[in-house]
C-alpha cells in the first residue's frame, strides 16, 4: 500500500461520514451503532467498503421515503446487524 492509496483512503473515509453527518440524529445513532458492532467482529469483506455504504444508501432510502431508523432495522441492532455479514467470513 503506497502513500496515494492511504490518501485516497482517507478521502473515500471522510466523504462516508460526511454522509453520515447529513442522516437525521436517530439514523446517526443507530449508523455509529452498527459501524461499531461490525467493526468489532470484523468481517473479512468489511475492507472493500461496500457493506458500509451500503447502509448509508439504505438509510438515505429510509430518509427519503419519511420513514423511521427503526423502521428499517428493527428494534434489535445487534441481530440487524447479524443478518447482514451471517454470509461473510470474520
Amino acid at each position: 500500500m503506497g502513500v496515494q492509496d492511504i490518501v485516497e483512503g482517507k478521502r473515500q473515509w471522510r466523504a462516508h461520514m460526511a454522509r453520515v453527518k447529513a442522516l437525521p440524529p436517530d439514523y446517526r445513532i443507530v449508523y455509529k451503532e452498527i459501524q461499531r458492532y461490525v467493526f468489532k467482529v470484523g468481517p473479512v469483506d468489511l475492507l472493500d467498503g461496500s457493506l458500509l455504504s451500503g447502509i448509508i444508501d439504505f438509510f438515505e432510502e429510509g430518509v427519503a421515503a419519511g420513514r423511521g431508523v427503526l423502521e428499517l432495522v428493527g428494534d434489535d441492532v445487534a441481530a440487524f446487524c447479524d443478518g447482514l455479514i451471517k454470509d461473510s467470513r470474520t
